[in-house]
């Protein structure tokens, strides 16, 4: 594995937490695990092949929500950004007139850079995290392994675009233990059919997990490094997390992609701005061939408003008030007998229910959406996905809950 040490580190990661301890679903308890032995891992090469369910890959929790329904479905945080950074974005229609110049491009990556102690050419800004997952085929992969249960439009991106795929599926609770081992080493350790394959130059894993809002140690994903190796780290909640403790977005390996995104915490869902850190040279082939102006001047403004220090002190307390709703919604999930996975580090949590295919549509018909479970590899049929919500809106799925049972 390289050896390279960090560069630089940004000062927004501080230490912290124990994400390693885990459990499995648990209607009444929690259940630690050890590591090794007890976490399986089964890993298949699946490739591109007919067989794999695009549009599956394709489904996203946008199509649950209807207008008017309470929303569990959908990971953004309220229906639209705060009040400064609508008026900040209100303040630049006068200029939708010309185009976007150079100088704002840059001045957008420097505020990034700064957010996370990187340098300016660390930084390539995106329509999104989906623009990034769509940039990832440039890379020219042999053999990508994306880590599931996980968010699907990577393995998408590439599945299109030609790209073999080895699906390397975890199973609760859902931990890197042993997945970076080779495939006898693995096995030797009751890891399942083995971790990663040796010939994949591309991994793609998230942190915190989507749908499993599992977050990996940052020397789990670490581990994932191999000559020749691109691993690609999806942080597109990670500003959701307190602290941050095991973000790379501060970084800077030669061979580690960060993918964050401003979706969620600031409900931009609808604006698309997300951004890339990594090294210069790969960021320059994922750049490749990108249309002149690939960001509006709105998008270019919602960046560099996010990454102001007054805006990061503001997601951080997005991020406590998201941990202390999570902490009062799972007891009370537990409580009617729904299985919930921890620990959950997300602005998510994903539970199982006996039939919950016929409980999503019942909710459905109350006016309440959540996020169906079997799209994400790995899963299949029993799980879904809850944004995690205020009380008031908790108190609304309990009662429908309890009117049209499990």
């Amino acid at each position: 594995m390289p050896q390279d040490t960090p560069r630089t580190r940004g000062t927004d990661e501080p230490g912290g937490g124990d994400p390693t301890r885990a459990a499995t679903f648990s209607p009444g308890r929690r259940t630690a695990h050890t590591h090794g032995a007890e976490n399986h891992v089964a890993a298949h090469a699946a490739g591109y092949v007919a067989g794999v369910d695009h549009e599956k890959l394709r489904h996203h929790g946008d199509v649950e929500a209807r207008p008017g329904m309470v929303d569990f479905a959908v990971n953004v945080q309220g229906s639209g950004p705060p009040e400064w950074l609508r008026e900040r974005l209100a303040g630049r229609l006068g200029e939708l007139g010309r185009y976007p110049d150079a100088r704002e491009e840059r001045a957008a990556r420097a505020a990034v850079a700064a957010r996370h102690g990187r340098r300016p050419e660390e930084v390539l800004l995106l329509a999104g995290a989906a623009e990034g997952f769509a940039m990832l085929p440039r890379l020219a992969p042999t053999l990508a392994a994306v880590i599931h249960p996980s968010f699907t439009e990577p393995e998408l991106a590439l599945r299109e675009a030609g790209v073999p795929v080895a699906r390397v599926t975890l199973n609760p609770p859902y931990t890197l233990d042993g997945v970076a081992a080779t495939a006898a080493d693995a096995v030797g350790a009751g890891v399942g059919d083995g971790g990663v394959p040796e010939a994949a130059d591309l991994v793609v894993v998230g942190n915190p997990t989507n749908p499993t809002s599992v977050l990996h140690p940052r020397e789990s994903i670490l581990a994932l490094r191999r000559a020749g190796r691109i691993v690609v780290v999806d942080e597109a909640f990670a500003d959701a997390v307190v602290g941050e403790p095991e973000s790379l977005a501060g970084q800077s390996y030669p061979d580690v992609l960060v993918l964050r995104s401003l979706t969620k915490t600031w409900a931009l869902a609808g604006l698309r701005c997300g951004y890339f850190l990594g090294d210069p040279d790969v960021l320059a082939r994922l750049n490749h061939g990108r249309p002149h102006w690939p960001l509006g001047t709105l998008q270019l403004e919602a960046i560099v408003a996010t990454a102001a220090p007054d805006a990061v002190t503001e997601s951080q307390r997005k991020a406590e008030r998201i941990a202390a709703d999570r902490e009062a919604m799972i007891p009370r999930l537990r409580e009617l007998g729904i299985e919930v996975h921890e620990p959950a580090h997300g602005p998510f949590v994903l539970i199982r229910v006996p039939e919950a295919e016929l409980l999503r549509k019942k909710l459905a018909d109350k006016g309440i959406a959540v996020r169906r479970g079997d799209t994400f590899p790995g899963l299949e049929h029993g799980f879904l996905r809850l944004a995690v919500r205020s009380a008031g809106e908790v108190d609304r799925l309990i009662a429908a809950v309890r009117e049209v049972g499990l």
